[in-house]
């Protein structure tokens, strides 16, 4: 009997041993945990002779019910055994000379002649060793696996790794013990067929797309498991048969169900889908569901959509979802600042403010400026914002918070702060524990608006959203992850099978439309009435200014002291751009607002005389404070009688200088109203041009019968005299109806009609949209001109309509986004839409030139106001540019708001979208987690994707990305484009800092692409000998891990270098060895 001997797998391996040992015909039996193609590409001289190979997997691997996911702690260590056919973890090196196709191949090959495999079906313990029967039998024993770390021919984590071989007799004692079980049904299940599939799919040929969900599925798995933790949606609530959820789309369920989950996780979500996508029908879902679960929902919003809320909550026959009886309270925005009086039926004084679980916040960019105290001293208020955190959000029961805003973002990343910081109570250790970041929130907010000061002081052609993405850390990517759902319309229609929803409509080129002001020769045009409006006073808004100091304290709190001026000179501003931008709308609205104004002026003279005279003293003033101006609605009725009533005692003014201004503004009014005296309807240009238009339109439909025409102005004087000039005109011409709707007053029609209030007027408009049938089955009629203010301009919707003009053009270019919203959203039946847009006749620099100078004059006021030494900022003048390059592109096409945010939009910034494609792949064909890692595809390039190749790594060394840089650390992507430097060295195309780009491309790329494309692949392999000759490819992957290495190196050493402290030694990398090739995509 011969002795056993020992092999130290060092100076003595098994494979050497083996390559000696094994010899034609013999016949091997293993029994080991695992099974690699590369411990068979070892010894492929011997296997490939021999007459059989009988391999028992010792634990359960590759059966065919699959232990479910509950028991990830079994599941994943099977797994791994699973996947040891294309290589260990200690197999990397070898994978990644990317030779695994070849070897696969040859390996299947092998095993269909010669091998069977069977697995151990029991939780019962087999344990590992080889037979060699031949002339002799030898038994090798202890064998782990049977891959290339268990052979000896690398180390892999052993720190000893003894094996013994022995001889006959004990040898034959092994063969029977395996024989015995070989046979036993119940303990073994005949596996090789599955082992062959696996084997397979690391040659066969790959759809792109398959692979593009092979790198989304190990880039996001960890997603996939958050998803099914009880932070999702509660289903047992029954939510899902309400009337509201069966009406949304595919795409708006998604947010909803997202929302729940991140509201339950976070407690806070903002939805900031794009403009027309139904942000309103998204967040009923979402309180339904809360109300199902017995939760107080309040909905907050701004008073002109009060109307929307109300109907989807009350017994009305126009709800759509009135089955649902939903019964959240909708309060208005402003109603935070108020402390009694009723607010529709709710009476504020009683209301219990704390008790909401649930606060929806409509339109809450009007909060994005945070918290901020008025006054001093007893008087001392806070703002709504302040009001909504206190009375609302910290009182009383633990509140969430669900925001809609199509603009969360508008100056920079403090207006999403602000917002953000309701959900989290303005106590960041509420949010800081659930964020899965490095950095605390505020740390976060910092760091990411310093980045973006930088980037926003940067030369035009620099100040690109991917140079911005790329100063912004990964943090930053994974707070807005947690929080937000931003998807534009664009990616809808990408993404999504719009077939179900309808498509959008085609948004035809803008017309733009400059008609002079008027047709008569001597007439007065824009600039001169410009000139006259720049010499203003406006002194009857700041009476307070020709107090005598020693009498002020009478009227003005001395605590207020400082910032007076700067109010007052904002008030005057206000006045002076709210003239102007009168004047762009219509010459009537003009006329009558200066008439109104020196009506006011020459009243206040009067008065002052008759004290003169010694008749009256007390004279009846009113001072404006800017906080009664609503943003875009502050131009109504102000120039008359409004703001707070101040009454002064003249002999305590010195009235004798406010008379002298006055007088000096009247006669400048009196002289601007002579001029334009002349100009009636007739004589009206721009509202010819619009009557041309009309009938034009009406003659000539864009869509079949459809004559509808939707008409913006944003004041309420423009569309009173539009309406007496259009509806007239209409009907006698061509027997059609018109409507108007301003937010101060019921509407008019020239139907007869019982009521004429917005939402019949709406319903009549757009029946469609609206569900007329319901509502009012009884009513044959149609309105087809509807004449209206920025009161319908956000949350309604209208598409029956498919012509959109702007009869004045706001200076806020999102607001002419937000209109041309009400026609241009999803589900719309008209094939093609138009915008039309009216602008002054007047050269665009000049316009926003002006814009500037009104603007500037108040700067001043900024400076006395807050202390602030620079009233206007250098950067001002480049924001106008800015906006002047908005404003151009909108005379040329329809944009979408993200384009026209004048920072970044939060868009661009997420990466929901792929994680969403990955749980729908799921859904759809089950996990991926089986794939092996290594695989590829070829996919034809194009113009934004040269050929090259796309990696997609996976770094197995913890220390490195320190900087925290890589957003999707541990996975890195890599496009390596096939275009060599003057050095001879491959370009990278996309660096691993750009991930969002990157999968923007591969996605792009593979997507949608189902099958492989055979003659790409018939290509690649003749060029790589079918895989056996991948030297190419290698050095590019070689270069690829360099390149990260390299970019990593370079942070680290510039952090060194500015004084940050870093560990250089930790973030050593030694190249290859560190990263695993999860996949890789050749495009050709």
């Amino acid at each position: 009997m011969q002795m056993p001997e020992m092999l130290d797998n060092v100076s003595k391996t098994v494979k050497d041993d083996l390559t000696v040992t094994i010899k034609k015909g013999d016949k091997l039996s293993v029994a080991a945990a695992c099974f690699s193609i590369y411990a068979y590409q070892a010894l492929k001289k011997q296997l490939d002779g021999i007459a059989e190979l009988r391999f028992i997997f010792t634990s359960p691997t590759f059966l065919q019910e699959k232990a479910p996911k509950a028991k990830r702690e079994f599941y994943i260590p099977r797994l791994s055994r699973e996947r040891s056919l294309y290589g260990t973890e200690f197999e990397v090196k070898l994978r990644n000379e990317l030779t695994q196709k070849a070897i696969a191949r040859e390996c299947a090959d092998w095993i269909r002649k010669r091998v069977q495999f069977r697995s151990n079906l029991t939780g019962g313990n087999i344990s590992g060793f080889m037979n060699v029967e031949g002339e002799e039998a030898t038994t090798y024993m202890p064998l782990h696996g049977f891959t290339t770390a268990d052979i000896g021919c690398e180390r892999g984590n052993n720190i000893i790794n003894p094996v013994n071989k022995m001889y006959a007799p004990l040898s034959g004692e092994y063969i029977r013990m395996f024989d015995q079980i070989w046979n036993d049904k119940s303990l073994l299940e005949d596996v090789t067929e599955q082992v062959i599939d696996g084997i397979t799919a690391a040659y066969n040929e790959n759809s792109p797309e398959f692979i593009y969900f092979v790198a989304l599925y190990n880039i996001f798995n960890e997603f996939l498991e958050d998803v099914s933790e009880d932070v999702l949606p509660n289903e047992a609530t029954g939510f899902k048969e309400s009337k509201i959820w069966n009406k949304l789309y595919d795409f708006q369920r998604d947010a909803a169900l997202a929302i729940i989950n991140k509201l339950e996780k976070f407690n806070g979500c903002i939805l900031a889908d794009s403009v027309g996508l139904g942000k309103t029908f998204t967040a009923l879902a979402v309180i339904k569901y809360y109300e199902l679960r017995n939760r107080m929902v309040l909905v907050l919003c701004p008073k002109k959509l009060g109307d929307n809320w109300h109907t989807f909550k009350e017994n009305y026959l126009n709800n759509p979802i009135a089955s649902d009886r939903l019964r959240y309270d909708v309060l208005y925005h402003t109603d935070l600042s108020r402390d009694h009086g009723l607010s529709g039926d709710i009476d504020l004084a009683k209301l219990n403010w704390g008790n909401y679980d649930l606060v929806v916040i409509d339109e809450s960019h009007n909060f994005r400026n945070g918290g901020d105290y008025s006054g001093r001293g007893d008087d001392k208020r806070e703002n709504r914002y302040l009001q909504l955190l206190n009375k609302v959000i910290r009182k009383g029961v633990k509140t969430k918070v669900l925001m809609l805003s199509a603009t969360p973002v508008n100056n920079g990343f403090s207006d999403l702060r602000h917002q953000l910081e309701l959900a989290y109570e303005g106590n960041p250790t509420l949010i800081n524990d659930k964020l899965d970041t490095t950095k605390p929130i505020d740390v976060i907010f910092r760091n990411a608006q310093t980045a973006f000061n930088r980037w926003s002081k940067l030369e035009p052609e620099e100040r690109t959203t991917e140079s911005l993405l790329r100063s912004l850390d990964f943090d930053f990517f994974t707070m807005l992850d947690s929080v937000t759902i931003a998807r534009s319309r664009k990616h809808i229609e990408k993404y999504y099978d719009t077939a179900a929803i309808g498509e959008f409509p085609e948004r035809m080129k803008p017309m733009t439309i400059r008609p002079k002001m008027t047709d008569l020769e001597s007439a007065i045009d824009y600039d001169d009435i410009y000139d006259q409006l720049m010499k203003l006073n406006l002194a009857i808004y700041i009476p307070t200014d020709f107090l005598l100091e020693s009498r002020r304290a009478k009227y003005v709190d001395p605590s207020k002291n400082i910032d007076r001026a700067g109010r007052e000179i904002g008030i005057r501003r206000l006045m002076c751009i709210n003239l102007l931008k009168r004047l762009e709308s219509s010459v009537y609205s003009f006329r009558i607002t200066i008439d109104r104004v020196r009506a006011l002026i020459d009243g206040t003279i009067a008065d002052i005389d008759a004290y003169v005279s010694g008749t009256k003293r007390i004279i009846n003033t009113q001072e404006l404070s800017d906080t009664e101006f609503d943003g875009d609605d502050a131009n109504t009725d102000f120039f008359e009688n409004s703001g707070k009533k101040l009454d002064i005692d003249l002999a305590d003014m010195d009235y004798i200088s406010w008379r002298e201004k006055l007088t000096e503004d009247s006669e400048i009014l009196e002289l601007l109203s002579v001029l334009i005296e002349d100009i009636t309807p007739e004589h009206d240009t721009k509202l010819q041009t619009l009557l041309g238009l009309i009938s034009e339109k009406i003659q000539h439909p864009l869509n079949p019968g459809n004559k509808k025409v939707l008409l913006f102005s944003a004041f309420s004087d423009t569309v009173d005299y539009l309406y007496r000039e259009v509806a007239p005109f209409v009907k006698e011409r061509f027997g059609l109806d018109t409507a108007m709707i301003t937010g101060t007053t019921d509407g008019r029609t020239t139907l007869k009609l019982k009521r004429t209030d917005m939402n019949t007027i709406l319903t009549l408009f757009s029946p469609l949209s609206k569900d007329k049938e319901l509502l009012m089955p009884d009513t044959p009629v149609e309105i087809d001109v509807l004449i209206a203010t920025d009161c319908i301009s956000e949350g309604q919707n209208l598409q029956d309509c498919d012509y959109c003009v702007n009869y004045d053009i706001h200076w806020n270019p999102v607001r002419i986004i937000q209109r041309f919203g009400r026609i241009d959203r999803i589900g719309s039946r008209n094939a093609r839409i138009q915008l039309v847009n009216f602008w002054p006749n007047i050269d665009l620099d000049k316009y926003l030139e002006l814009k500037g100078r009104v603007e500037t004059r108040m700067k001043a006021s900024v400076m006395t106001a807050t202390g602030d030494d620079n009233p206007i900022d250098p950067e001002e003048q480049g924001d106008l540019e800015y906006r002047k390059a908005q404003l151009e592109k909108l005379q040329n096409e329809v944009v979408d708001i993200e384009e026209m945010q004048s920072g970044v939009s939060i868009m661009d910034l997420g990466l929901n979208e792929f994680r969403l494609d990955l749980l729908e792949y799921v859904k759809r064909h089950g996990e991926l987690d089986g794939t092996p890692f290594g695989l590829h595809a070829v996919v034809g390039g194009n113009a934004d994707s040269p050929s090259g190749t796309i990696f997609i790594l996976k770094n197995r060394n913890a220390n490195i990305n320190i900087q925290n840089q890589n957003q999707l650390h541990p996975f890195y992507m890599v496009y390596v484009s096939d275009e060599k430097n003057a050095d001879g060295e491959p370009v990278v195309h996309i660096d691993h800092l750009q991930p969002k780009k990157l999968l923007d491309s591969l996605r792009q790329l593979c997507r949608g692409k189902e099958t492989p494309e055979y003659e790409l692949c018939h290509a690649f392999n003749a060029e790589t000998k079918d895989g056996r000759d991948m030297r190419h490819y290698s050095d590019l992957l070689r270069f690829a891990v360099e390149s990260i290495v390299d970019l990593n190196e370079d942070d680290s050493i510039d952090s060194f270098l500015s004084g940050k402290q870093i560990s250089l030694a930790a973030s050593t990398i030694d190249g290859l060895e560190d990263f695993e090739l999860v996949c890789f995509i050749t495009v050709k």
